[in-house]
């Protein structure tokens, strides 16, 4: 029976340690020849946010899925594409989350309209707490 555990640890153990050893993404660190291509995903590059850090933009992160993020970054600029759209690329296929500079839609609206809503029932409240300290302080 311990043969048998050891042999299905063995056997498990191989693929998760394969996946360590994966070369990156050719772009992963390499630069685009074209200085202004470079520059392009670069600075697109710092607008996005890796998975798996979370507090890093891909530009900064050294994981490995940033990695690759950088390599599409870089090869669908050098292919063509304007930063604006592999920006929508990634955005479709990892989420709204990526993106440090989130767009409004039907998914985000709240998070840009709760805070004014909050900000001005907060001058709201102050105004009317001003108001009766003053109707108070005459009256008295």
């Amino acid at each position: 029976m311990r043969r048998l555990v050891a042999l299905l640890l063995l056997a498990l153990a191989g693929p998760l340690a394969a996946q360590g050893n994966v070369p990156p993404a050719p772009y992963a660190y390499t630069q685009l020849a074209d200085p202004a291509q470079e520059a392009a995903a670069r600075e697109l590059m710092h607008t996005l946010r890796c998975l798996q850090c979370q507090s890093q933009s891909i530009a900064d992160s050294d994981a490995p899925i940033a990695g690759d993020m950088r390599h599409q970054v870089r090869a669908r600029i050098a292919a063509g594409e304007s930063p604006d759209e592999v920006r929508d690329w990634l955005i479709s296929r990892y989420g709204d989350y990526i993106s440090y500079e989130p767009q409004v839609s039907a998914s985000t609206w709240p998070l840009f309209v709760v805070p004014a809503i909050i900000l001005v029932l907060a001058v709201l409240l102050l105004l009317a707490r001003v108001g009766r300290r003053r109707a108070s302080g005459e009256g008295g």
